[in-house]
């Protein structure tokens, strides 16, 4: 897929786009997507595996000044899912949440031109990845579509446990979770404190930060992430990029490390990125030996009534796998995320076969996991 450009919209490198006019534009975005922060996006894109080298859609207004309206990372079909067909699909960062940054004074604009950005760029279609279906940004591109006779096509959706962080963070916990639950919780935190001390700890320069980090990676490293190697701290990589984002991010106050200790031990730690007044908790790490006193759920707890207080923070979203066992329960709120499907021509023989193949590739991933379960269950017999 060629490389184009022009005064209003471009495809470009990810690298070359000013940091400046990225931070501005995430200032004024219509809806806040903590990963794709500049920060976090060009450490992802500096080292973590599989996501280095990215594309950018990029819309800029006219001017007086010129100013940049519309950001979305993407790669082509191929890159992404090996499907030789002419399609981009937004870019994915580390966590999961790839909502574009809309300028919210210029959104009708912005959503219009990263359409034909990706038009003039030789793609027949766009794959939003993980973007949040009732957010104002899905919505601005539904009425671009519309006004052009095409309709969104949602491929996959879910919904995930997400904070209303406005009320206050003890009546919050008293209605998810009950009287007796959290009596239940105050005794294994009371337990957990013949250990040592518990504390709750709040990480925010870039250099407690860079400290706390190291604890985190530590205990990600030491549970079943560790054990399917699958933590940040087992591949150079991306060990590289979260230690290089979390202290840039820390700087503009776009990111903390939470920790709760028994005395001087790390029980368990979470790294949570910020954007305008939403948290995104990206990661937790827990120390196993400690699991009779459920040391996730109590650093949980503990950040619900930390963001609750917090007036510059609204919402948090957990960024969790769907039906989540740890956090649905605390956080009771829900959004919904989806894969959706972009047509960008009318009655296009071409958008049908990328829907299809798309279609076919997710019918075999489907299959492939239903697989895997019932090796795991046999071998566990």
């Amino acid at each position: 897929m060629r490389l184009t450009s022009g005064p209003a919209h471009s495809l470009v490198q990810l690298d070359t786009i000013p940091l400046g006019d990225w931070r501005a534009l995430c200032d004024r975005a219509l809806e806040p997507n903590g990963y794709y922060l500049p920060d976090w996006e060009a450490a992802v894109n500096a080292s973590a595996r599989g996501r280095t080298d990215t594309s950018a859609l990029c819309v800029w207004n006219d001017g007086p000044p010129a100013r940049l309206i519309g950001l979305m990372p993407v790669t082509s079909l191929r890159r992404a899912y090996k499907v030789p067909l002419p399609a981009l699909v937004s870019g994915h960062p580390y966590g999961t949440l790839c909502t574009p940054l809309v300028d919210r004074d210029l959104a009708e604009p912005a959503v219009t031109q990263l359409l034909q950005a990706a038009r003039q760029a030789g793609a027949r279609a766009l794959l939003l990845r993980d973007v949040a279906l009732e957010g104002a940004v899905m919505q601005a591109i539904s009425s671009a579509l519309a006004r052009e006779g095409l309709k969104p096509r949602v491929l996959q959706s879910y919904s995930r446990a997400c904070l209303d962080a406005t009320g206050d963070g003890d009546d919050m916990l008293r209605d998810a979770l009950g009287p007796k639950k959290l009596k239940e919780l105050r005794r294994q935190r009371h337990r957990l404190a013949e250990h040592g001390p518990v504390s709750f700890d709040i990480a925010r320069t870039p250099r407690q930060v860079a400290l706390a980090l190291e604890a985190f990676l530590e205990l990600e490293a030491s549970g079943w992430k560790g054990r399917r190697g699958t933590a940040l701290i087992q591949h150079e990589g991306d060990a590289a990029f979260i230690r290089r984002a979390a202290p840039a991010l820390a700087a503009n106050s776009q990111c903390e490390v939470v920790t709760l200790r028994s005395g001087d031990t790390a029980v368990a730690s979470g790294v949570v990125l910020r954007h305008q007044s939403r948290a995104f908790f990206f990661k937790l790490g827990v120390d196993e030996r400690y699991a009779k006193y459920s040391p996730g759920v109590q650093l949980t707890i503990a950040l619900t009534r930390h963001l609750c207080a917090d007036p510059a923070i609204a919402s948090a979203d957990s960024t969790a796998a769907p039906d989540h066992p740890m956090i649905n329960p605390i956080w009771r709120g829900r959004l919904v995320i989806g894969d959706v499907l972009l047509p960008l021509r009318a009655r296009d023989p071409l958008v049908e076969l990328i829907h299809a193949a798309l279609a076919a590739r997710r019918g075999a991933l489907d299959v492939a996991r239903r697989g895997v379960h019932i090796l795991r269950g046999l071998r566990t017999r």
